[in-house]
């Protein structure tokens, strides 16, 4: 490693923070993020044995680095996703191209309704769509283990008077040869569109048993296989967890402690942060704090609308912050806000309540 970046390295703050790689011709070529920033950077020079033919080929390339400071690991997060998306660099792949998202469509002007994979969706088609997913690839396996759970993995297109490969095998009901009933794949078609709503898991379970039989069997191979699909199911059902998580819940009030006397306030609807700021606890009387968060609370909720539909835009950012609300507890204390608290009848005793609950540790005395 050259001497001037090793000493660059090393002054390096230990703090949360964006680091953007460079080529020589000052080429951004990858963006990360860490908790630490002088931690993580200084990895990449390090036990290169370890190391990725990935990373060992970044750090061939790599002549120079940038980096920005954020007051916590969830700035972080944000920060390297829209950089990511902005600049594109050459050794990020994923939310890198809008190729690599994809949803599940169900094609519903069909005899038996195909269920397929699509780059886009359409709300006026006529079609149910479910997604995006930003891994085609988990979404292709758990689709596939759906299907072949269910039978239906024909492999014929237009329905012919022969039966397909698959129905040879029994992966397939029999469309193929149109004479499956109609209401049986429609039976079929709903379970699968309420496992994939999130509404009803009997499809995944089913498929649990079928994996801890054979295992019991010693029939490895399908354990193993029927494991990986239920792993694929689960992301598919783990996306719409967060899809929905972030349009039921608009209003987010977060404190995160950054030691224990500074606070940083966010304001969240849905996928967006509206507000954020820093105060030092010592600085402020308890009932003061309260009022300043407060007014907050009201003006950026009331004033600012974010629209709420979730696409290949806003799902990583979704991600997020559904990700590191649910994993992050330890560290910040975070608030769902209904619409009907913000009205001016009932915000005074109802966001006072919400305060109390993001502020137990602070002291009237601090």
């Amino acid at each position: 490693m050259d001497m001037d970046l090793k000493e660059k390295v090393k002054k390096l703050p230990s703090s949360p923070g964006v680091y953007l790689m460079k080529d020589s011709l000052n080429n951004v070529i990858y963006v990360g993020k860490s908790k630490n920033l002088k931690s993580r950077v200084g990895s990449y020079f390090i036990n290169s044995k370890s190391h990725s033919p990935k990373i060992l080929k970044l750090v061939q390339n790599l002549k120079d680095f940038e980096y920005k400071i954020t007051d916590t690991e969830f700035e972080a997060f944000l920060l390297e996703c829209k950089l990511i998306k902005k600049i594109k660099p050459a050794y990020n792949r994923l939310m890198k191209n809008p190729k690599s998202y994809s949803y599940i469509k169900i094609v519903l002007n069909e005899k038996y309704p195909n269920i397929e994979i699509s780059h886009e969706s359409n709300e006026t088609d006529g079609n149910i769509y479910f997604g995006p997913y930003s891994r085609k690839n988990i979404v292709e396996k758990g689709l596939y283990g759906i299907k072949e759970y269910c039978k239906i993995q024909c492999s014929i297109n237009q329905r012919k008077t022969s039966s397909c490969f698959n129905y040879s095998l029994g992966l397939c009901i029999g469309m193929c040869l149109d004479t499956t009933p109609r209401e049986e794949y429609l039976n079929i078609l709903n379970k699968i569109i309420n496992l994939l709503n999130g509404n009803d898991k009997i499809i995944l379970q089913e498929m649990e048993h079928i994996m801890n039989s054979a295992s019991e069997k010693f029939d490895f191979e399908t354990a193993a296989k029927y494991r990986d699909y239920i792993s694929s199911v689960n992301y598919l059902l783990e996306k719409i967890k967060i899809i929905k998580f972030t349009k039921k819940n608009r209003n987010i009030a977060l404190l995160e402690y950054l030691d224990n006397d500074i606070v940083k306030f966010f304001l969240i609807r849905g996928n967006k942060i509206l507000f954020s700021e820093k105060y030092t606890l010592k600085n402020f009387d308890l009932e003061a704090l309260k009022g300043i968060l407060k007014d907050n609370i009201l003006f950026y909720f009331n004033n600012e609308d974010v629209p709420m539909e979730i696409g290949k835009e806003e799902i990583d950012e979704s991600q997020i912050i559904y990700t590191y609300l649910k994993n992050n507890s330890n560290i910040c204390k975070h608030i769902i806000i209904p619409e009907e608290w913000l009205s001016v009848s009932n915000n005074d005793i109802n966001i006072h309540n919400i305060l109390n609950k993001l502020l137990p540790s602070i002291k009237n005395d601090t």
